[in-house]
């Protein structure tokens, strides 16, 4: 609980929890006495409640002696307080743990060579393997290590790959508080992996095929730079050849280059998408027009302030007006914060095949004069985010907010399972949700969207992307995402639809806030001191306790005990009409036809 806004007092009966290893309460507003008391946990090692608050601590004969760190609190600021726990100092990051010896006697080894745990020389392949979230907390318990030794040679083994045995060593949690421990996987019946065993060992982990123990959380492998001297006998029989071809390749490389300036002068000329066909290949688009740069700075008046409608970490949005006197909004990226161009291409890609009035339409694009800027449709009430925070001047009551919810879950629905391939939009959250001139929500933002192909029915493998506190946490865990993360992240947003609060505000998770605050005897759930005050709390809110059910239906731990999209589709229809709208009425006009 780092990092928390925590206040008060510590009570003592926390340290009594029977499993607790570790407690981690540094950077808060903790203040009064500290008492550890005579019956903490028999597993506890570490204290850390450093940069807080508290005044006094008093030592007991026979009370707690492990580590304990209150370093930053005013009682280490007293006169004549030179404890251990008021040194300055990191805990409990690292260890000298190593794997050992396998009941074997190590041996010297030269040329480079390491000795195995069986006690072979060989040249290793060695990285570092980096842990995020991991719920390791004593780095000095060698439980962690060995499990984690099992569960790598076990899925080596199972895959039937050249490794002989492999070793672990330097484990530490940096600043950011990642995991990261050295890894070194040694060859099977040989000194050196060859080609493909080395490839089939770095596949392992690219792949993402091996899944560590519970606990350890997502991971990625970085591997040294030169694992080893692989090519030495390929070069010293190559030398001899290779200064005979080396001029021909030079003198075959200055043709070849200036035959492909010319071409590309060419193809520059002839073919619009030629630059982005460089960044990852031509993107396959249906009805998106390439723009000129200088298209675009006539449309928007040379990108004056005054059509300034926008911005965030990616750089500004334009309105701009076509010809035609089509408004539209131009997101145009700053020099220093480009998408990669693989981003960059998918969205342009996908949304030029989205024909549905809920996702927002992409009209065009430009890669021109190394400006990225992507032209979209302009929707003019800016973002549900703005609007729920007042930032917009929009009013948004109970039954408006009902059509808000429909609108994006029919564009999510019609993104999951109506569009070809099926897309999972992976940020859905209410700064990417924007209002019409009639309150009808479009989602918007599809950089880091991904396609589900043929062979991806169930999960997409991806590195975790996203924003805190929309984050599907299976996904976070397991890197698998799936369509039921974009349905937890609209969870979310349905909480802060009724809310009006940040998905974490003051080291409070909005989806915990409703959990503790919920009881479904009462009315409305006895949700009144959290509900925004905007939405109408004078009024009958109709269906919102139905609302709130399904929020926390889309917000389940478990990704199979959501319910698909077009079933929140269904089930919003329903709430509507609970509360006597009609759910496919075009404009705010016509909400309340149902009701007359």
């Amino acid at each position: 609980m780092a990092n928390t806004q925590l206040q008060g007092e510590v009570p003592v009966s926390i340290f009594s929890l029977p499993n607790l290893q570790s407690g981690l309460l540094k950077n808060n507003q903790l203040n009064g006495s500290l008492d550890i008391g005579t019956t903490y946990s028999t597993q506890l090692q570490l204290i850390d409640l450093q940069n807080n608050s508290i005044s006094n601590y008093t030592e007991i004969a026979g009370g707690y002696n492990n580590e304990l760190i209150l370093v930053g609190n005013p009682i280490c600021e007293k006169q004549n307080i030179k404890s251990s726990y008021c040194a300055v100092s990191e805990p409990n990051t690292s260890t000298s743990y190593s794997t050992p010896p396998n009941n074997c006697q190590p041996i010297s080894c030269s040329s480079g060579q390491v000795s195995s745990p069986n006690c072979l020389c060989a040249y290793p392949y060695s990285g570092t393997l980096v842990f995020r979230a991991t719920s390791i907390s004593d780095l000095r318990d060698s439980v962690y290590y060995t499990k984690l030794e099992a569960s790598l040679m076990q899925s080596f083994q199972s895959q039937k790959l050249p490794v002989n045995s492999i070793s672990l060593s330097n484990p530490i949690k940096d600043f950011s508080e990642d995991f990261r421990i050295r890894l070194q996987i040694f060859p099977s019946g040989q000194g050196r992996f060859n080609r493909t065993g080395l490839s089939q060992v770095g596949f392992v982990f690219s792949n993402q095929s091996f899944k560590p123990p519970q606990g350890f959380g997502p991971y990625y492998f970085l591997p040294d730079h030169v694992p080893y001297d692989f090519y030495a006998g390929v070069i010293i029989g190559a030398a001899v050849g290779g200064t005979v071809l080396l001029l021909l390749l030079l003198l075959a490389g200055v043709y070849a280059f200036r035959q492909k300036r010319r071409a590309q002068r060419a193809s520059e000329q002839l073919n619009p998408f030629w630059k982005i066909a460089m960044i990852g290949g031509i993107p396959q688009l249906k009805e998106a027009r390439c723009f000129s740069f200088e298209e675009l700075k006539k449309y928007t008046n040379k990108f004056s302030e005054e059509n300034s409608i926008g911005s965030g970490g990616y750089g500004k949005v334009y309105r701009g007006t076509l010809p035609t006197g089509q408004p539209i909004a131009i997101k145009r990226a700053h020099k220093e914060s480009l998408q990669g161009g693989h981003e960059f291409k998918n969205e342009i890609e996908l949304l030029s095949r989205v024909h549905h009035k809920n996702p927002v339409s992409l009209v065009g694009f430009c890669f021109d004069q190394g400006k990225q800027m992507l032209v979209y449709e302009y929707v003019p009430n800016g973002t549900l985010k703005d609007s729920l925070s007042g930032k917009s001047g929009i009013k948004l009551d109970w039954m408006r907010r009902l059509k808000v919810a429909l609108g994006a879950a029919r564009g999510l629905a019609y993104l999951h399972e109506l569009a070809n391939p099926p897309i999972i939009h992976r940020v859905i959250k209410s700064a990417n949700i924007l209002l019409d001139e009639h309150i009808n929500a479009k989602v918007a933002d599809f950089g880091l969207s991904k396609p589900m192909g043929d062979d991806e029915k169930d999960h997409v493998t991806s590195q975790v992307k996203g924003t805190m506190g929309y984050l599907d946490p299976k996904y976070y865990m397991t890197q698998q995402l799936t369509e039921k993360s974009d349905v937890y992240s609209y969870g979310v947003v349905m909480l802060e639809l009724v809310t009006a609060r940040m998905p974490i505000e003051r080291g409070k998770y909005i989806v915990r806030v409703v959990q503790m605050a919920m009881d479904k005897t009462k009315v409305l759930y006895n949700l009144h001191e959290i509900l925004d005050p905007a939405i109408g709390l004078q009024t009958s809110l109709k269906g919102l306790e139905k609302f709130v059910d399904l929020a926390m239906s889309c917000v389940e731990e478990s990704g199979a005990n959501r319910p698909a999209m077009s079933d929140v589709v269904k089930e919003i229809e329903n709430i509507m009409q609970i509360a006597g709208l009609n759910p496919n009425a075009e404009s705010t006009m016509g909400l309340f036809q149902l009701q007359r």
